[in-house]
């Protein structure tokens, strides 16, 4: 099985994304971004992004750009996008 998720994708607006800000209605947090490979479909992404972090996803949007495809993972209720942020040292 080829790897599905290469790697995080960091910016300030993906940093806000994980906690929520005070600007922000907290149901937005939570969320996660990684570069994946062009040709992965959201069950890949799920299924890997679960068992790489032992987490359940809720939702996965896709955004396509000339640059790469990536991948907004939303993880459900009782999981920490923060916590798999200090993991993976985006932190």
């Amino acid at each position: 099985m080829r790897k599905v998720l290469l790697h995080p994708y960091v910016t300030e607006k993906t940093m806000n994304l994980m906690s929520g800000t005070p600007t922000q209605d907290l149901t937005d947090g939570n969320r996660l971004e990684f570069v994946v490979r062009r040709d992965a479909t959201k069950n890949q992404i799920r299924r890997e992004f679960e068992q790489k972090f032992e987490v359940k996803v809720e939702k996965v949007n896709i955004k396509n750009s000339k640059h790469g495809k990536r991948a907004i993972i939303k993880l459900a209720e009782g999981y920490s996008a923060e916590d798999i942020g200090m993991r993976i040292g985006i932190f």
